[in-house]
């Protein structure tokens, strides 16, 4: 029952030491309450608890009794800590059952070997248990040591082997009202379905499994060490580490087991490392090594010494011994069968080139490179990655380039199981070292072409394709619902000064819940094998258009001017310098959005020139007098390209990258030529320029007041030739698909965004902060725009940064003046800003928005 209802099982076994009960019934007692503490509350209670049932066992004369609660005392004292008597205590239970009763024991002890890493021994138990159990058709414990055995299985990397058992064993859990062990063959198939690949799978299933132990109120610090696992595999490091860190905190505050907490430490390393914080990971890394080598566990502190290693490597530490260290882990690990053996080689083969120490780095790559065949994509892309560097040691560029296009191949394949925008882009920084790789050898084997084709393999790939659309899911769609008049109430509550922290928690569930059936979707559009060729678009350029892709070596700015059938390099300046001086012209338009900041209007434009010399350098000079389109890396989303003096008075627009322009200009416009104009709440001029609009254009859906409603503004969206939205935008960089446009009845967020059939051809996005974007992954940018632009739309205008209101109302007439006539976004817009008032907040304003796309 302990493993069924958890509580109610707790609560009958204090009933019944409350009875004077028999040593044998007050054994068993003690035995639940023992189990009920081991594994969700305070491993001393669940000691001074289990001894006490064996005592009692001992007196009751039963042999069978007392080995039971030898197996439960081991398996405490094991995850306590305590491995050598945990071991000790298995052994004599072994010993003393028989039957039935000694199959169980066999089975805790191999649950207690494949805790400590011993997984060998762990199929060896398990494999005399399975048999005894299925003759005495106890249909539980087969269930157990199947679902063991499959979770032994995955940590060899057998993952067949794993899903059969797993089937098998859930098959037979149905037949039972074992919740808890329910919930834990959910769990475990989930961590089958990311070993094979499966990320949204994964996602799905374990937070099926958290529900589930949701309902049975019981801790769930396994599942938080596999959701770690998966949140690193999907990009999500961040999330992983605040998890981790979360769940030791509360394993601490009740004394939970000292073996959890080391894995728990260990996930906390391993995502510090994958979010860049490499301190932190040392730190977490040495506190779980120290731990496990104290528990005896020689598995996990090989894994736990791994990530040490990594982590002093990232944070500047290379040194022969380490090369030594990495040696020695990756035996290790290959000895025990792991899979993460290739990685261990990958790290001690990247030190040695480091340390120019060439034959040892060739013995450690070569062996890294086998697993480039097999295993999961992030197993294979370490195989191409070690290949790729030894190729680049000996001076082989084409095979460098190779290997970089084979594993970023592996990537691509990956990347199309991911349904959701944000894993797609996220999951790209696993391949941002082939990219790098590539585009050295690519500039110096193949010259500025080359590089350009690999600065496009690689970069705002997630724009490729349409995102898989929410499935018409009455939850989500209630979710949705829900967050807009929650976070409605709570901007109302904030503007009358009322304290709001209640609907924020609310706020925040409800943005849990919506971005995790998101995450759950499996992606659906296969790669078309789009191979980008600069002679299409060099074609498309003609004669008069320059485009100028900006990509990014050893911290450097290339500038890649591709016009009249060729493409030349320049080099601009450092990158870091250009972000710099981006976040200072920022801080300056947010000034000059307000009267009496004249002042600060040649400092802006002073910046603007030094960004020009970071940005273009001598290409500057090169650009003609032709429309341009700018392709900046995803570091540089902040940039006002207006502001650049060279673009300054001329047609231009930016694209994320050059295949997203070339996909933009043969967008073809769809029938009809509907507009739709929406005006929401709470703006300082109360959108004035869309009642105008609509005595210009005379036939355009107009919504505003309480019609500009989220279903209905997505309903008239839908396939329009042009919208205009003048709404509040508020962009999260927390979440960065939480970034909304404020309706009537609450945000517009972009998760709505992807919801529609077609977004608009055109949209107009006349308020603050539309043209932000959070960079993630290897050169990906997630935000409003970036998720009109793979729905259908060719072409955006948007804000990079706060403008003031009433300076925008002139800016969006002339706009659509220009449009009207014919123009393009980007011609309309030049021609607006020359049409503005020449103080510095008409001027801002104007440098402050870009057209992207090539509509």
């Amino acid at each position: 029952m302990v493993f069924a209802a958890p509580n109610q099982a707790l609560a009958r076994a204090e009933e019944v030491l409350g009875s004077d009960p028999s040593p044998l019934h007050a054994s068993v007692a003690h035995q639940v309450i023992g189990i009920w503490q081991r594994d969700w509350g305070d491993m001393r209670l669940a000691l001074h608890h289990l001894r006490r049932a064996r005592d009692l066992a001992a007196r009751s004369g039963s042999a069978d009794r007392e080995a039971d609660v030898l197996a439960a005392l081991g398996v405490a004292l094991v995850v306590a800590g305590r491995t050598r008597q945990g071991l000790a205590a298995l052994e004599r239970g072994v010993e003393v059952g028989s039957g039935h009763t000694r199959a169980r024991v066999l089975f805790r002890r191999a649950y207690a070997s494949w805790v400590l890493g011993h997984h060998r021994a762990a199929l060896e138990d398990v494999r005399r248990a399975i048999p005894v159990l299925r003759q005495a058709d106890d249909v539980i414990w087969t269930a157990r040591a199947l679902t063991l055995r499959a979770t032994v299985h995955l940590a060899l990397g057998a993952v067949e082997r794993a899903d059969a058992d797993f089937t098998a064993a859930e098959a037979l859990w149905d037949t039972t009202g074992q919740e808890h062990d329910k919930a834990d063959v959910v769990e475990s198939r989930g961590l089958a379905a990311y070993r094979s690949g499966d990320i949204p799978a994964a996602l799905r299933l374990l937070d099926e499994a958290q529900e589930r132990y949701a309902k049975l109120g019981t801790p769930t610090f396994m599942l938080t060490i596999r959701r770690c696992e998966v949140l690193m595999a999907a990009g999500l490091a961040p999330e992983a580490l605040a998890e981790a860190d979360a769940a030791i905190r509360v394993l601490d505050g009740i004394g939970g087991q000292s073996t959890l907490k080391a894995e728990l430490l260990l996930a906390a390393a391993r995502a510090a490392r994958h979010a860049g914080d490499a301190h932190t990971a040392i730190a977490r890394a040495d506190m779980a090594v120290r731990l496990f080598a104290g528990q005896r566990r020689t598995w996990w502190e090989t894994h736990a010494r791994l990530v040490l290693i990594e982590a002093r490597v990232a944070a500047g530490r290379g040194s022969g011994r380490l090369v030594a260290d990495a040696a020695a882990v990756a035996d290790r690990l290959a000895s025990f069968g792991a899979p993460a053996a290739p990685e261990a080689s990958l790290l001690a083969g990247r030190i040695a080139l480091g340390l120019g120490w060439r034959e040892d780095a060739r013995r450690h790559l070569e062996v890294a490179a086998r697993s480039r065949h097999s295993g999961p994509p992030l197993a294979r892309m370490t195989g191409w990655a070690a290949r790729a560097l030894w190729a680049r040691a000996v001076g082989s560029d084409r095979r460098v380039l190779e290997a970089c296009r084979r594993g970023l191949d592996v990537l691509d394949d990956h990347r199309t199981t991911l349904g959701a925008s944000e894993l797609r882009a996220r999951a790209t920084a696993q391949g941002a070292e082939l990219a790098g790789l590539a585009a050295r050898a690519s500039l110096t084997s193949g010259g500025p072409r080359r590089l350009l084709v690999w600065s496009e393999r690689w970069r705002a790939t997630v724009l490729s394709a349409p995102p898989t659309r929410p499935p018409a899911d009455p939850e989500l769609l209630s979710d949705l619902t829900a967050f807009r008049e929650i976070a409605a109430r709570a901007e109302g509550a904030r503007m009358e000064g009322r304290p709001v922290p209640t609907l924020e928690r609310e706020q925040r569930r409800l943005e849990r819940e919506i971005r995790s059936r998101t995450l759950h979707m499996r992606g659906d559009a296969p790669g078309d094998g789009y191979r980008f060729e600069p002679g299409r678009l060099l074609e498309r350029l003609g004669d008069d258009v320059r485009l100028v892709e900006l990509a990014v070596l050893d911290g450097r700015v290339q500038v890649l001017l591709c016009a009249q059938g060729r493409v030349r390099r320049f080099e601009g300046g450092l990158l870091a310098d250009a972000e710099r001086e981006a976040e200072h012209v920022q801080a300056g338009l947010r000034r000059l959005a307000h009267p009496g900041a004249e002042a600060r209007l040649p400092v802006v434009e002073a910046a603007g020139r030094r960004l020009e010399e970071l940005l273009l350098g001598p290409a500057a000079a090169q650009l003609g007098s032709g429309p341009v389109v700018v392709v900046p890396p995803g570091r540089l989303h902040r940039v006002p390209w207006a502001l650049l003096p060279s673009l300054r008075e001329r047609v231009f627009s930016v694209s994320p990258s050059a295949s997203s322009w070339l996909r933009a200009r043969d967008t073809v416009p769809p029938p009809g030529g509907r507009q739709v104009l929406v005006r929401g709440p709470g703006l300082a001029t109360e959108g004035a320029e869309v009642p105008e609009l609509a005595g210009r254009y005379g036939s355009a859906t107009v919504l505003e007041y309480d019609d500009a409603r989220v279903p209905r503004v997505l309903a008239e969206l839908d396939g329009a030739a042009l919208a205009h939205i003048a709404a509040h935008g508020t962009f999260r960089a927390d979440s960065p698909l939480f970034s909304s446009l404020g309706m009537a009845d609450g945000p517009l967020i972009v998760h709505d965004f992807e919801r529609l059939e077609r977004s608009p051809y055109r949209i107009i996005l006349s308020c603050c902060d539309t043209a932000r974007f959070a960079s993630v992954g290897a050169d990906e940018l997630l935000g409003l725009v970036t998720a009109l632009l793979p729905l259908g739309t060719a072409g955006v205008v948007a804000c990079s940064a706060p403008v003031n209101d009433e300076a925008v109302v002139p800016l969006m007439l002339t706009l659509h003046k220009g449009l009207s006539a014919g123009a393009s976004m980007a011609e309309a817009l030049r021609d607006a800003r020359s049409a503005l008032p020449g103080d510095a907040v008409h001027q801002a304003t104007g440098w402050a928005f870009s057209a992207f796309g090539a509509a």
